[in-house]
């Protein structure tokens, strides 16, 4: 058994050093160009890379935050990610309008085909409540380069209801019977329901995006008193080992930078989400993700990895390349 671990251990690693070889026209490791930091020799997968070409797609929720409101396209990212270990990336669907699902995902998916950047795999934006949903996934059965579904539902009473009935549940389980897995990306309030629709699709695996939407700010609010802030902080908690209960959900950690004001924070404000999120799903369930560019309502990508390194500093080597890479290899079987 001893020898069946090591070997196990020995052929991830193996997987994993062939799947993150520099990209065609990346920037390998060892470039004279790459910063000198110690973090670097450890790789990077971003599992939540969003791009957008709005002369191909519309984004209807751009118009309200106007930062945002133009192009994101891959060599934009590759500046974003300049100097820094980068070796994968797994596109997530930006929200577009529903009449422009199919246009996104098969520009995503040229994208990956291509293979002229990191971008290897995609999640699409997907319907699951919808009638023709089935037809949808059907489209792009088989297709190396999608891994999974996401859909973010409006946080209001009729989003809540949408979330969580049973025709939501049905298209979730056919996502499992496809390979395919989902992306939760809920109120951190919805999580421990959640939960419940996690235990009705037994064959479908599942991604809690962005710390369960947990607030750095409140975490804090709590530890100074604030008034409601520690009951948030535990409800919040409850829901996400709600989910960590269940083996096949694992979690992103990534989302808490654009809820900081630029500037005026640190890796401290965000250490102990990041810290209970690793404690609640464990070494194995946890994935590094950039949420680039919506990152830079607070920051740089390059402040979030920083941060997040600085964070995971006193961890075992093994557990970090484990949150950077390894676990994102596994999960998406990236190759």
């Amino acid at each position: 058994m001893t020898t069946r671990r090591r070997f196990l251990r020995t052929g991830l690693a193996a997987a994993v050093t062939t799947c993150l070889g520099p990209y065609r026209k990346g920037l390998p490791a060892n470039s004279p160009t790459a910063e000198s930091s110690p973090e670097d020799d450890i790789p990077i997968v971003d599992t939540h890379q969003h791009l957008w070409d709005l002369g191909k797609v519309r984004l209807a929720w751009l118009e309200g935050t106007p930062a945002l409101n133009r192009n994101f396209l891959p060599s934009d990212y590759l500046e974003a990610v300049q100097g820094l270990p980068v070796r994968k990336a797994v596109y997530m669907e930006v929200a577009v309008v529903e009449e422009d699902l199919v246009r996104e995902a098969e520009y995503v998916i040229d994208l990956c085909r291509r293979g002229d950047g990191p971008t290897a795999a995609a999640v699409i934006g997907g319907r699951p409540a919808a009638p023709g949903f089935a037809e949808y996934v059907d489209r792009f059965r088989g297709n190396p380069y999608v891994k999974g579904v996401r859909y973010n539902p409006p946080g209001t009473p009729a989003g809540r209801e949408m979330f969580f009935s049973p025709a939501f549940s049905r298209g979730l389980a056919l996502l499992g019977e496809r390979g395919w897995s989902f992306d939760i990306c809920v109120p951190p309030d919805w999580l421990e329901e959640s939960a419940e629709i996690v235990a009705r699709c037994p064959a479908t695996r599942f991604i809690v995006d962005h710390c369960g939407n947990a607030d750095p700010n409140r975490f804090r609010e709590a530890r100074e008193g604030t008034a409601g802030a520690a009951a948030d902080c535990k409800k919040w908690r409850a829901g996400m080992e709600a989910l960590a209960a269940h083996r096949r959900v694992v979690c992103k950690i990534s989302g808490l930078i654009s809820r900081m004001t630029p500037g005026r924070w640190t890796a401290d404000d965000l250490a102990p989400v990041v810290n209970a999120c690793i404690d609640i799903f464990g070494e194995d369930r946890v994935m590094f993700a950039g949420d680039w560019p919506v990152c830079t309502k607070g920051g740089t990508l390059r402040d979030w990895i920083r941060a997040l390194q600085t964070i995971v500093a006193g961890r075992p080597a093994a557990f970090r390349r484990k949150l950077f890479a390894e676990n994102a290899v596994r999960f998406y079987g990236l190759r």
